[in-house]
């Protein structure tokens, strides 16, 4: 990353009445090279909870359209929507099927999604139902490489899929999820013990060559160049079977059709007894390594290939298999979605779709009312919103880590066109109000809410087209403070984003103002250039210059 006009900020932290102090070197004016994405904040749905999600022509879901506009509102873009996981390898067609979906459990694969599933032609009526979104269809390697059923499958349904997603509603295309864990799966393995990287060329290859055919026989607007591509190679993690640098030195890109690096992360511990908040989402330091793995696959990668696709996680959440609750579902988790999409950005990660299923637990909102979930919004979806809204309405938006002393919080500056706009604080001291941190039964006395006061020294903001946009000396102005908070880390409900509420029972999702919030604050720059904001425990603070 280059720098230019480099000024230093100073950030001190007071923690329990003690004053640590560190100075730490903050590009105020930068060059932009690290610029993310439009629709940085987007979802992957999997393919067997998509129907649920987005409707179908006649019974549209218009909660979850509402849900991405308030993203929209934000950002100037709608979310981007990757359709897939790990139903994608279990689905074949069925042409008579009446309805879009048939699934069948079966609980010693999987408590969470079917693992028998056919899909009918009315499945891709839900490509139509959220205007102004761009869709990404995952294909069916599990199957489709090496049953005839599945090979048929492929055949059938691309030509269905190229019709739903004409008339700009194309985003890329997927061809298997998470190829890495085929041989490995704890729902049953699909490839042999002998399954290896240039194997998984062959058939990604064979199978895309026929995707490609077919579309364009059936859509051949969609085969043309700028259209036609693919994220890839989607695994699962970078400790599994099969390498992506491997896969990408056998040849996975040799057609130059993988338009995005698209890589899945999962922090584990879902599965682990005693797991706690402090010592997973609420932890800086972990999510920092798990990015940073990602981030080092990705570079072995260039190191192979200089013009390899730019990198995005293509599928990731919080815990692996579908969440821990007491942990996903709680306002814990929407911090750690801060903390996890801005520094995925801040290191060079263009795009983050965050994984959505119906009755999972670190799942943004429940899109239906089941017998095991409520319809609703859910805690994670504030995070989503908090990241949206910091990185606002701009073409070019970059995000830069500032190290903090601690792993129990986590900073970040935004620059908006090379000029600082945003400083996001995230303090991830838990805090809990519950019995046991479950977010259920109210302690009788909760204890004292700690907070740590921020305070940043500002050197100057740089210049924009000739015009000093800085902070002089001498000089006072405000900067707006916008507030993620709820009554703990435990929370499960009573969460706000600046005083707005996006809960399903006030307004199917639409954003409600909240008349127990305090809202429009301001702190003052003094006239030393210096800034101080106080963050409570288990919340996070965006400051806006």
């Amino acid at each position: 990353m280059r720098f230019s006009n480099m000024k230093q900020a100073v950030v001190f932290s007071l923690l329990t009445g003690s004053l640590v102090q560190g100075q730490f070197p903050v590009a105020t004016s930068i060059t932009s090279a690290n610029e993310i994405l439009d629709g940085f904040v987007s979802f992957s749905i999997e393919f067997s909870s998509f129907p649920d999600f987005a409707g179908n022509n006649s019974h549209p879901n218009t909660f979850s359209d509402n849900l991405l506009e308030n993203i929209r509102h934000l950002t100037g873009t709608k979310p981007y929507i990757r359709v897939g996981g790990n139903t994608q390898d279990y689905a074949l067609y069925n042409a008579s099927l009446p309805y879009a979906l048939n699934g069948t459990f079966n609980p010693k694969r999987s408590l969470d999604y079917p693992t028998t599933i056919y899909i009918g032609p009315s499945y891709f009526e839900s490509y139509n139902t959220w205007k102004d979104v761009k869709f990404s269809h995952g294909f069916n390697l599990g199957l489709g490489a090496n049953t005839s059923e599945g090979w048929q499958t492929l055949v059938d349904t691309v030509p269905l899929a190229c019709k739903a997603l004409s008339d700009g509603k194309l985003y890329l295309w997927g061809y298997g999820n998470e190829p890495d864990l085929f041989s490995t799966a704890a729902q049953g393995p699909i490839r042999p013990p002998s399954w290896n990287e240039s194997t998984y060329v062959w058939q990604w290859q064979n199978g895309t060559r026929t995707i490609h055919a077919l579309v364009r026989q059936h859509c051949p607007d969609l085969a043309r160049e700028s259209e036609y591509g693919y994220m890839a190679p989607s695994h699962g993690g970078v400790g599994n079977r099969l390498k992506a640098h491997v896969s990408w030195a056998a040849g996975l890109n040799s057609g130059r059709n993988v338009r995005l690096y698209s890589t899945h992360n999962y922090i584990s511990g879902a599965t682990t007894p005693g797991v706690t908040l402090q010592s997973t989402l609420l932890n800086h330091t972990i999510t920092a390594r798990s990015v940073n793995a990602q981030a080092a696959e990705y570079y072995r990668i260039v190191s192979l290939d200089p013009g390899a696709p730019p990198p995005i996680f293509g599928e990731t959440n919080s815990l692996y298999n579908q969440g821990r609750p007491g942990l996903s579902n709680t306002f814990g988790a929407a911090l750690w979605v801060v903390d996890f999409n801005l520094y995925a950005a801040s290191k060079g990660f263009k795009r983050v779709h965050m994984h959505q299923g119906t009755n999972y637990r670190y799942a943004s909102w429940q899109p239906i009312e089941t017998n095991v979930t409520s319809i609703g919004t859910k805690p994670p979806y504030y995070g989503n919103i908090a990241t949206a809204a910091a990185l606002g309405r701009h073409e070019k938006v970059e995000v830069v880590s500032i190290p903090l002393t601690w792993h129990r919080e986590a900073a970040y500056a935004i620059y908006h066109g090379g000029i600082l706009s945003r400083v996001v604080v995230v303090n991830m001291r838990g805090y809990n109000t519950t019995v046991d941190g479950e977010g259920l039964v109210p302690l009788p006395n909760p204890p004292k809410r700690g907070s740590v006061e921020y305070f940043f020294q500002l050197g100057g903001l740089g210049k924009r087209a000739g015009v000093d946009v800085g902070v002089t000396v001498g000089y006072r102005q405000k900067v707006k403070v916008q507030r993620l908070r709820a009554n703990g880390s435990d929370a499960v409900t009573g969460i706000s984003w600046d005083g707005w509420s996006y809960n399903y029972e006030l307004d199917q999702g639409r954003p409600v103002r909240m008349g127990n919030v305090t809202t429009g604050e301001e702190v003052e720059v003094d006239g030393m250039g210096r800034v101080k904001v106080g963050v409570e425990d288990s919340s996070a603070a965006l400051l806006v210059f």
